[in-house]
């Protein structure tokens, strides 16, 4: 096996554009996702770096974005699976960057929807900015399609500006990242529009971040293989595993369901903070796994008081509980209300505070699910389609 650098830039989308190929076969760790997790700190220092032009494709969406807002015209992002959950992320990291410029920033100026959704009921003007690694999936593409006929403006944030979704949208208002991922479970995938509205967010708010400091963060969170490890060993052979979040946590509690589905086939699934406890608890039980992720800063001591009481009833019942939290609320909760262990990142403190919370537990929650995948002995890369029947399915499901 070619031994893989973290440090060098990964390989841009095909030109001619295609879909991504299937990765090739490894008969063990290290997986993709794990060469992936390795070189995401400095996949995210570069895409600062390469956007960090106020007069480039950032700051031109950061321009749109702003327009659309003085205005009173809705900014909606979208995408399917873990460009739903970059949507997400970015709505939070934008809203934030709003208010700091100064800028309308309301709950209801800048939200996120689901692409299928969204192209069912389009905007009849505004901002809809589709996200989408690959630059290909088709509801994202019916989307922006859908808002421009009924009279949005139309933006994309992509690994691709040579991608069919790129097509779609004023060529301008494209931000690539370029590097793409090397396998079918994303973390690339989710990390770069994160990265990408945290360039576009430092235009709103007339400031520059740290790249260093994100690099830094992201590899610290990707260190913790031993908390990750310990977690897995105790999830690894749950029959459910919920994932619990509020705030700006809740796009990564997202992310963390689909990647333990697609990677290690656990049904699970998010619940928010306070969802959690009403009604659910009874389909509960020992067999069930359920990871707390709690690092947001904002309003941080009613989300800790909130996620004790839900780490009490879960403890009750008997749920294996684990969290990956900062270390400050590591220090805010009893050792025995997370049985199944705990990953602690760094504060961040001087980000933003959604992206402190987006880019602290971005690796986390890769390394945790790449874990659980290699004590179930499952491959990551090819989210089972290498099975002749999963395969089937995917292409029934077109």
């Amino acid at each position: 096996m070619t031994t893989f650098d973290p440090r060098a830039p990964l390989a841009a989308a095909p030109d001619p554009w295609d879909e991504l190929p299937r990765p090739t076969v490894r008969d063990g760790p290290p997986w993709h996702m794990t060469d992936m997790i390795a070189a995401e700190p400095f996949v995210a220092e570069r895409i600062l770096e390469r956007l960090g032009d106020p007069q480039g494709p950032a700051g031109r969406l950061a321009g749109a974005i702003g327009q659309a807002a003085s205005s009173g015209a809705p900014i909606i992002v979208t995408g399917c699976g873990t460009s739903e959950h970059g949507a997400q992320a970015a709505v939070e990291i934008l809203r934030e960057a709003l208010q700091a410029g100064g800028l309308p920033s309301g709950p209801s100026t800048i939200v996120s929807a689901q692409a299928f959704e969204l192209a069912l009921d389009p905007p009849t003007g505004g901002l809809v900015i589709g996200i989408s690694h690959e630059g290909g999936t088709a509801a994202t593409i019916r989307a922006l399609e859908a808002a421009a006929t009924a009279g949005a403006r139309t933006a994309l944030i992509t690994g691709s500006a040579g991608a069919p979704a790129a097509q779609v949208v004023a060529p301008e208002l494209v931000v690539a990242t370029e590097e793409i991922d090397h396998g079918w479970c994303h973390t690339v995938g989710y990390l770069s529009p994160i990265v990408a509205a945290a360039a576009i967010a430092d235009e709103l708010a007339g400031r520059t971040i740290d790249a260093g400091i994100v690099r830094d963060l992201l590899a610290s969170g990707a260190a913790d293989e031993a908390g990750a490890e310990a977690l897995a060993a105790v999830l690894a052979d749950c029959r459910t595993i919920i994932t619990i979040a509020s705030g700006a946590d809740r796009p990564a509690a997202r992310e963390l369901a689909l990647k333990i589905e697609e990677a290690a086939w656990i049904p699970t699934t998010m619940r928010d903070l306070e969802t959690f406890l009403h009604g659910h608890l009874p389909a509960m039980d020992g067999s069930t796994g359920l990871v707390l992720l709690l690092t947001d800063r904002a309003d941080r001591a009613d989300r800790v008081a909130r996620a004790r009481q839900a780490l009490t009833a879960a403890k009750v019942v008997g749920i294996r509980a684990a969290a990956i939290v900062t270390r400050d609320i590591h220090g805010q909760l009893d050792a025995d209300l997370t049985p199944a262990g705990r990953m602690r990142v760094d504060e961040a403190k001087a980000l933003p505070t959604p992206l402190a919370a987006l880019l602290g537990t971005a690796t986390p929650l890769q390394l945790l699910t790449e874990r659980i995948a290699r004590a179930r002995g499952t491959n990551p890369d090819l989210i089972r389609r290498d099975d002749p029947t999963y395969l089937a399915a995917a292409q029934a499901a077109g």
